[in-house]
């Protein structure tokens, strides 16, 4: 048994698990009393300062932060460190633009804090309701405290700061070498799955560290018998559930290291309970439980279909291991991505080709590569392949096993840890049907690899020449392409492409830059246009829309409330819920709804005000939208004005 002070003993991943977990457990709390306000909020705040003065003077913790700037004077440290300025430099110069953000994590929200209190919200975009709630509850705070999403890229550069000191304790703590593990906890944070989010908005990083926590604190726990340990690693998978429902599957590695500690557990029974309700609270359970609710499904796929256990296993199994493969090696920049998906278009046999576009999204069914490695989609990055595939061609030299041997490597974490790893991992690839299986693997790369680096191969190649010139080149690409991507790039992008015309560009290729770049830059305030054409006074409008970034719209945050319409409304549903204007995208109406604006207006007895062009993917180009004014009760002006 460890000493008591030892339990008090803060670090930052053990504060920044305590706080998630505060942040939670708060924000479900305030949302059931309907104060999920600034009032509610800054209660909290009180009673939270309070406590945590109390507790210092009672237990006077001790803090160790592990930082050293002696230790960045040498190369790879150095590297890291530039790497990661850079990407937190972007994170501080951009408006927050990531997609799935904008359009509903960011989204749902604003429409929470606008009711005070969580709700299943109207519309047809259930993504807005299914999702689990783990970075939302952290969002909020900083929504009604600085009124501006700027700051939630903090998140997700705490956690990428963290990583480093966590993959070296989790690599340790599976067997590899201290040495090996010291050099690849600079390396894997350069993966682009980590790399490309540490200044961005998107919730695969967060998720992935608390799972590297979970396991870290899990494998300590049972290395030291320390039941706060395994509180704190209770606390962080259940966050991790939270953060991505996809992380659910990570459970079973993480229960395999924490085994050794369930009798340590079972002597503090009271402690155990209290600990797993709050788990269950800050974990994907209520959020399952109201899906159940409003749904009949838990995962909420009946509210939001997605391409999960769509078809044959063998055949998921086969084309995810090809598309993962494929991500992986894809470089950061690839100007022959296009050639690539015709030619791979073109020799898919037609029969094949019909099953996987019933089983699979579109770029995952025709295995499509993009120019640039994008946070959307990247997962560890040709870099980093190249450096571990060396380590795999090493002789191997074991002598015999006795059966008690084998029995206590095959039970030890350093096996089963990446065992179970590997073993959801295979049963996600037969399952998922979805374009970019390699960015869903962020939280288990590590994990999986880690039998690889306890091999002798991987202690030979850091003494080797060439191989830390490669390592050099990875971080310089690395640094690169968090140089020149588009959703957050260190250069003057716009201005230099427009000073060479950058929007008559003849080359298919050069125009694709164009779009690319101007989408991302303007995607943050991508219904700008809209909002200068409201009424001053407006504190409603409809919005006819699926999966559009319309957090835009609610700008300034507190001004305007959005009020989605769904194909079930009608015109005194409109009314009822005291909706004047409305904003309708052509292409919902036309392309999901198989309708057509003429129709649609007949049906909710609407005028066209005003139309706009906006570009909000740059895959999709713009799209028309029609701002629209429902007719008063009282008037009758026949046919829609178009």
């Amino acid at each position: 048994m460890v000493p008591i002070r030892e339990s008090l003993l803060l670090t930052p991943t053990t504060i920044w698990v305590v706080l998630c977990t505060l942040l939670n457990a708060v924000g479900w709390s305030l949302s059931a009393i309907g104060q999920l306000n600034l009032l509610g909020y800054g209660v909290v705040v009180v009673l939270a300062g309070s406590a945590t003065t109390w507790m210092y003077r009672q237990a006077k913790p001790k803090f160790r932060f592990g930082f050293r700037i002696s230790r960045y004077r040498r190369l790879f440290p150095l590297a890291f460190a530039v790497v990661a300025i850079f990407a937190l430099l972007g994170g501080f110069l951009h408006a927050p633009n990531n997609y799935d953000a904008l359009a509903y994590r960011t989204p749902r929200v604003l429409h929470w804090l606008a009711q005070e209190h969580w709700h299943w919200i109207h519309t047809d975009f259930q993504r807005l309701n299914t999702r689990g709630c783990g970075i939302e509850w952290i969002t909020a705070p900083l929504l009604i405290f600085t009124g501006t999403d700027r700051f939630f890229f903090l998140i997700n550069a705490i956690s990428f700061l963290l990583m480093p000191s966590l993959t070296y304790r989790v690599l340790t703590g599976l067997g590899v070498r201290r040495k090996v593990a010291w050099h690849w906890m600079w390396l894997f944070p350069t993966g682009y799955c980590y790399l490309l989010q540490a200044g961005s908005i998107g919730n695969d990083l967060f998720g992935a560290t608390l799972a590297l926590i979970a396991v870290d604190l899990a494998l300590q726990a049972s290395r030291e018998r320390n039941a706060t340990a395994a509180f704190l690693s209770i606390l962080a998978a259940a966050l991790m559930t939270a953060g991505k429902g996809f992380n659910l599957l990570l459970l079973f590695p993480w229960a395999l290291a924490m085994m050794p500690v369930i009798a340590c557990l079972l002597r503090r029974p009271f402690a155990t309970i209290l600990v797993g309700f709050v788990a269950a609270l800050v974990s994907l359970l209520p959020t399952s439980l109201l899906n159940t609710y409003y749904s009949g499904d838990w995962k909420g796929i009946k509210a939001e279909p997605v391409c999960l256990g769509t078809g044959e296993p063998l055949l998921h199994l086969g084309l995810n291991g090809a598309l993962v493969t494929l991500q992986n090696l894809n470089p950061p920049f690839n100007p022959f991505a296009g050639a690539w998906n015709q030619w791979i278009e073109k020799k898919i046999p037609a029969y094949l080709a019909n099953k996987l576009i019933l089983q699979f999204e579109e770029a995952g069914a025709k295995l499509k590569l993009g120019e640039m490695q994008m946070e959307e989609a990247a997962g560890l990055g040709l870099g980093i392949t190249l450096l571990i595939l060396p380590v795999l061609f090493g002789r191997i030299k074991r002598r015999r096993l006795i059966f008690s041997e084998w029995c206590f490597y095959l039970s030890a974490p350093a096996f089963l840890v990446p065992a179970g790893a590997w073993s959801v991992m295979i049963y996600f690839f037969t399952q998922s049907g979805l374009a970019c299986p390699a960015r869903y693997l962020a939280p288990s790369y590590i994990l999986m690899l880690a039998p690889a680096l306890c091999l002798p191969q991987a202690t030979k190649l850091l003494s080797c020449q060439w191989w830390r010139y490669l390592a050099i080149v990875v971080f310089l690409f690395a640094a690169l392409l968090i140089i020149v991507t588009p959703a957050r790039p260190l250069w003057p992008a716009r201005t230099l492409i427009r000073q060479f015309n950058g929007e008559a560009f003849s080359s298919p290729f050069l125009k694709r830059i164009w779009r690319v770049y101007s989408v991302y830059s303007d995607r943050a305030d991508g219904f700008a246009p809209v909002l200068t054409s409201l009424p001053a006074n407006l504190k409603v409008l409809g919005l006819v829309t699926f999966d559009d970034p319309e957090t835009s719209l609610w700008r300034p945050f507190g001004s305007l409330r959005i009020e989605h319409i769904t194909r079930a409304d009608n015109t005194s549903s409109l009314r009822t819920r005291g909706i004047e204007l409305v904003l309708v995208s052509e292409y919902i109406v036309v392309d999901q709804q198989c309708s057509s604006i003429k129709q649609w207006l007949l049906e909710h007895d609407s005028e066209i005000l005003n139309s706009f062009d906006l570009s909000l993917r740059a895959t999709r180009g713009p799209t028309r939208w029609h701002l629209v004014r429902v007719r008063p009760t009282s008037l009758n002006f026949g046919e829609p004005n178009l």
